[in-house]
């Protein structure tokens, strides 16, 4: 079932073959073993990646059920068992900025070493539903969650850029970088309002006030994966935002350009249950907090 729900929310078997270090025959096998077993079809699989079908979409959330009770059971057992504090789990979201992580981590392992850190690729929304349920301690979501019920901190902000194929923004470019009315001709390779709501209408919003029409959303099968976003990019018929130093290696016929004026900014902010009191858990964001400008 870990091994279903990779596939899903990374919307292809190569990339959670990656998340699992697992071989993408061993993660195919074992994802046919599970269709065998339920004796329907769980996945639809094209060039562009996987989509769950109706039935996969009913196992998706049923396995996220399961695997987040049998995580808080382990966890509980860790106290009787000797393991020493529990598992602290962490959602991160599809793009991580870069350097973000390692840092902290790193003074959480000198300051705690027993705990053991299990780290999940999920979408804000997706995130805030584990946090409500105990399936995560931290998150790491594009939106500050409303209320009291979690504590959050902001933790980076990243100017977004324009990923163009390259002739294109050899035609667009200014001095100071691309401007972003200048784009009202293509179309932009988004993300599903579902996994980020606020962040998605920010965007949009943004970009109807510069004459873009945002288009349809995407699926809310899971987010439009780097490699379909590339292809429609390379093709010269859409563009991407993205921030400087972008995690994905970069096709020759694709460029990054910043956006003059900087009219988006994405904010990663660090949310947990108000009401912790783990020690481990506070060592990790207090390495999180950006240091005083």
């Amino acid at each position: 079932m870990r091994a279903f729900v990779a596939v899903v929310e990374e919307g292809g078997l190569s990339a959670a073959s990656r998340r699992l270090h697992l071989s993408q025959p061993a993660l195919s096998q074992t994802v046919n073993a599970l269709e065998r077993e339920f004796g329907t079809r769980l996945l639809l699989r094209s060039s562009t990646g996987v989509r769950p079908t109706e039935a996969g979409r009913t196992l998706l959330v049923e396995a996220r059920e399961v695997l987040a009770r049998y995580d808080r059971a382990l966890a509980a057992m860790a106290v009787h068992t000797g393991g020493g504090e529990p598992v602290l789990r962490i959602g991160i979201p599809l793009e991580l900025p870069a350097g973000l992580l390692s840092r902290p981590l790193l003074a959480l392992a000198e300051a705690h070493p027993a705990t053991r850190v299990e780290a999940r690729h999920l979408s804000s929304a997706a995130q805030r539903a584990e946090l409500h349920r105990g399936g995560l301690e931290l998150g790491l979501l594009r939106e500050r969650p409303p209320g009291r019920e979690f504590d959050a901190m902001l933790v980076a902000e990243e100017r977004l850029g324009v990923l163009l194929a390259t002739e294109r923004a050899a035609e667009l470019a200014g001095p100071d970088g691309i401007r972003l009315d200048a784009l009202h001709a293509l179309e932009w390779a988004g993300f599903p309002r579902s996994g980020s709501p606020d962040w998605y209408d920010e965007v949009t919003a943004v970009l109807r006030g510069h004459g873009i029409d945002p288009g349809a959303e995407p699926p809310e099968g899971g987010p439009l994966i780097a490699e379909v976003k590339l292809a429609a990019v390379s093709a010269g018929r859409a563009f991407t935002l993205a921030p400087p130093g972008w995690s994905q290696p970069l096709p020759g016929a694709v460029t990054w350009y910043p956006l003059t004026g900087h009219p988006l900014v994405r904010r990663t902010w660090a949310v947990w249950d108000a009401g912790s009191h783990r020690r481990d858990l506070g060592h990790l964001v207090a390495a999180l907090e950006p240091p005083q400008r």
